[in-house]
């Protein structure tokens, strides 16, 4: 049977699917889905093609929808998904994802939970919100947000979770403590002598290499980092950036020095792509040094933004890399970024960007 690639896009007007063969030189849309519901993040699982959405807001409350046949039906629920009594409500579901302890859902306000039964329900993993720190949490731009979750491959008890803004946190027992990993970030929006604060930062984006599970990427609000620890350290790895600024960063399947990013251009410069010239940032020996990679992006009047989740590659050879613009853009790459298709226009905002490739 021929294989097949599934882009999964999350909009702020529900989910879409582009759909190509091996090949990737042809591509067919299909959404609307999920009632065209805000949709922060879709995923899909490879064993048993059950693809997976998160959203809602504060007017359709949150949910995370399911589809077992590629998107032709879908159902939902938002059982369990809400915060003990008194407690402030849950508005949205920010990110996915299936790990060796389950499946589970990052919310805003920033918390996690866990389901047991394939997301037909859900429980509050309270450790997280019961950390000493959680009284200092303050919401970013985009909210108070947990959007990077991060489980670990082999260990079920392992997790790591980004939250904007308070930082990177990990636990070691399956969610019942936690510990900030956020030495060596930068907070460049604090005074100067509090720039290096055990937690507080704005991380927006957190990635795993493939095959080292303690090597960890994170895109910042105040530079892009590297640790090679689990996060218990941070290494600048911006040098070579037109930008310490931007949202989404995506790994190579099979390579973990290979990362991708997107910079934009400032926090307060109007947060599109620099000098209106887009263009995929490639790194191939764990941020040393940095390559520009424009073959089939619009090189002016590009005044687009990218999410933190709307950058994605798939595990074919070569790898293929996607894009997803906040003006409704999709771009891939079936050449690991060398060159670029849009594949998908007049979207609504994109807000993520994931693969399924099925057999």
């Amino acid at each position: 049977m021929a294989r097949k690639v599934l882009v999964l896009l999350g909009t702020k007007k529900g989910a879409f699917i582009a759909e190509s063969d091996a090949a990737r030189r042809e591509w067919s849309l299909r959404g609307p889905f999920c009632e065209a519901w805000p949709m922060n993040h879709v995923i899909g699982d490879a064993a048993s093609g059950t693809i997976y959405a998160g959203g809602g807001n504060a007017w359709f409350g949150p949910a995370v929808w399911q589809s077992t046949d590629l998107g032709a039906s879908w159902t939902h629920s938002s059982e369990g998904l809400a915060y003990p009594a008194g407690a402030e409500p849950v508005t949205s579901v920010w990110s996915l994802a299936r790990g060796a302890g389950g499946f589970y859902a990052g919310v805003e306000p920033a918390g996690l939970f866990r389901s047991a039964d394939g997301g037909g329900s859900w429980r509050h993993v309270a450790g997280l919100q019961e950390h000493p720190s959680r009284p200092d949490w303050h919401p970013g731009a985009g909210g108070l947000i947990l959007h990077s979750l991060i489980p670990h491959p082999r260990d079920d008890k392992q997790i790591w979770v980004g939250i904007s803004a308070a930082g990177v946190f990990h636990t070691a027992d399956g969610g019942t403590s936690w510990t900030a990993r956020n030495r060596g970030t930068r907070a460049d929006f604090l005074p100067e002598e509090q720039r290096y604060p055990e937690y507080g930062q704005c991380v927006h984006c957190l990635v795993m290499a493939p095959g080292m599970p303690d090597r960890l990427y994170q895109q910042n609000h105040c530079g892009m980092y590297r640790s090679d620890d689990g996060g218990v350290r941070w290494e600048s790895i911006e040098a070579g950036l037109p930008s310490s600024f931007g949202f989404p960063a995506a790994v190579h399947p099979r390579d973990p020095a290979t990362v991708y990013l997107v910079p934009l251009n400032g926090a307060e410069a109007g947060r599109y792509v620099p000098e209106g010239r887009a263009a995929v940032w490639r790194t191939r020996d764990a941020g040393a040094s940095w390559q520009a990679l424009r073959d089939g992006l619009p090189q002016e009047n590009a005044f687009f933004g990218v999410l933190r989740q709307a950058l994605a590659t798939d595990d074919l050879a070569p790898a293929g890399v996607y894009l997803g613009t906040g003006t409704g853009e999709l771009y891939a790459s079936a050449d690991e970024g060398e060159s670029w298709n849009c594949i998908a226009r007049h979207l609504p905002t994109i807000a993520s960007v994931e693969t399924l490739v099925m057999d």
